[in-house]
Formats: C-alpha cells, structure tokens, sequence
C-alpha cells in the first residue's frame, strides 16, 4: 500500500466555520485541497447527525487522526492502522513502541489515540467507582472489557470493596507478557488492608482472546482466597477478559 508523508500536529478536532481546517488560533498557511476538506466534511457532518454507529472503523479513526495530522488525507493511515491491529479498538488501546512502528504514525498521532482510550476508560470508570459492584454487574464487566479486552500483554487488577460492596479502589497490581502476569498474593491483601477494605474482585485479561482458566490461573486463585480468607477478606470473584466474553471463577464453581 502507497503511503503518504504524514506530518504529525495537535489541532481541535472541530474547525471553527471558515477556517477550512483545524485551527491553532493562527492563519494557517495555506488552504487543504477540495477533496480532503470536503472528504473531512462530509465525515463530521455524518457523525454530528447521526453518531458513530454508522460509520465503519476506519472512519471513526479518521476522524480522531483529524487532530494529529491537519494537512494530509488521513484515510491511507487509518486503513493502515485497522490492518495491522485488526480494529477500532485494537487500535486505540495498542502500547505506544507498537503504534510507533506504523509507517505514518509520530508522536501527536499517538497522543490522540492514547487520550481517546483514557477518556472512554475514564467514563466507564466513573459508572462503577463508589457504587455497589454487585447490583451493577454487567456495567462493571462493561468496564473491564473497556479497560483491558484489547490490551496486548497480561495485566492483572483488583477490585477492592467495603462492607457494603461499595467498589472503593480499582488498581492494577501487576502486568505481564502475552501469556504470563505474576500475582502475589501476600501483595493483593496486603494492599486491601491499607484500603481497609473487607472483600475482593480479581480480574485479568488474555490477550489471546480465550479467556479460558488456565492452570495458573486457578491455582493463584486458590492462593489470594486462601491468604485473603485467614485476614478476614473476602474473594467474590476472579474474573479472566477475552477479547468477547469473560469467564467468572465462581459461575465456572472455583470459587
């Protein structure tokens, strides 16, 4: 695939009217030819009327590039991030070094992405931070999809709560390779009795997509329960996210 030189930038995503591009509060030199302004257009004026559940993923990732790179046809870039890591979400939530090694992609474009992948964690974060975990299961397994079903390597969370189950920490305790992330269990209930907290959620990821136990997994799992249950703590769950679907420890009767 033909690339262009893509010059990286930090520009508004929404041009004021008559600017004819992305403005940084000083006349641009220059104006974009036709076909990218109006091509940038059109696209706005699709998501502004009708959202992005009719757009296709390369062209809501057009649309964040937009920012990044003012004076080029982004199109070619987009296309090219979607076939190296699959989709949307694969691309906004890829490492940065792995972003790097895209042909087009600088320091700006990675930034942008980065920023949309904190913001959408930050907002499903804020529906399940001090509430009650266990009457609002499906929005916090919305959470953990959102926050590590497309990561590329192992990352290890726990979720800590009080004696209502009121969700009052969310950290991650360790991250690992593809296939490994190591778990301490002194560590974890350690860290839940410096939050004073009375019960436990664990969740990792597979970046492989299975989100099947493995033998590790359960034996782990046996051993947080184990340390947490002699300090008086509770493990709820050990949740494993794939990239479609979670298991739950105790559904599966490991717990």
């Amino acid at each position: 695939m033909a690339q262009h030189g893509f010059h990286d930038g930090s520009f508004p995503l929404f041009a004021p009217a008559g600017q004819g591009d992305e403005a940084r509060g000083e006349p641009l030199a220059g104006r974009l030819p036709s076909y990218i302004f109006d091509h940038r257009k059109r696209l706005r004026d699709r998501f502004l009327q009708g959202g992005a559940a009719a757009m296709p993923d390369y062209e809501m990732l057009e649309l964040v590039l937009f920012r990044a790179i003012p004076r080029q046809d982004v199109k070619p870039l987009a296309r090219l991030l979607i076939d190296t890591f699959g989709d949307f979400n694969r691309v906004i939530s890829a490492s940065p070094p792995r972003l790097a090694t895209v042909k087009g992609v600088g320091e700006a474009v990675i930034l942008e992405l980065k920023i949309v992948e904190a913001a959408a964690q930050r907002m499903m974060r804020g529906k399940v931070i001090n509430r009650p975990v266990l009457s609002s299961w499906d929005t916090l397994l919305d959470y953990c999809h959102t926050a590590m079903a497309h990561r590329e390597t192992e990352q290890f969370r726990i979720l800590f709560l009080d004696r209502k189950n009121v969700l009052i920490a969310d950290e991650e305790q360790a991250r690992g390779t593809v296939d490994h992330v190591p778990v301490y269990p002194r560590e974890v209930v350690k860290r839940a009795l410096e939050l004073n907290a009375s019960a436990l959620i664990l969740v990792h990821n597979h970046p492989s997509g299975d989100p099947t136990p493995s033998a590790a997994d359960i034996t782990v799992t046996h051993q947080v329960k184990d340390a947490a249950e002699v300090l008086g703590l509770v493990l709820h769950d050990h949740l494993i996210i794939g990239k479609s679907r979670e298991v739950s420890f105790r559904a599966l009767g490991y717990l």
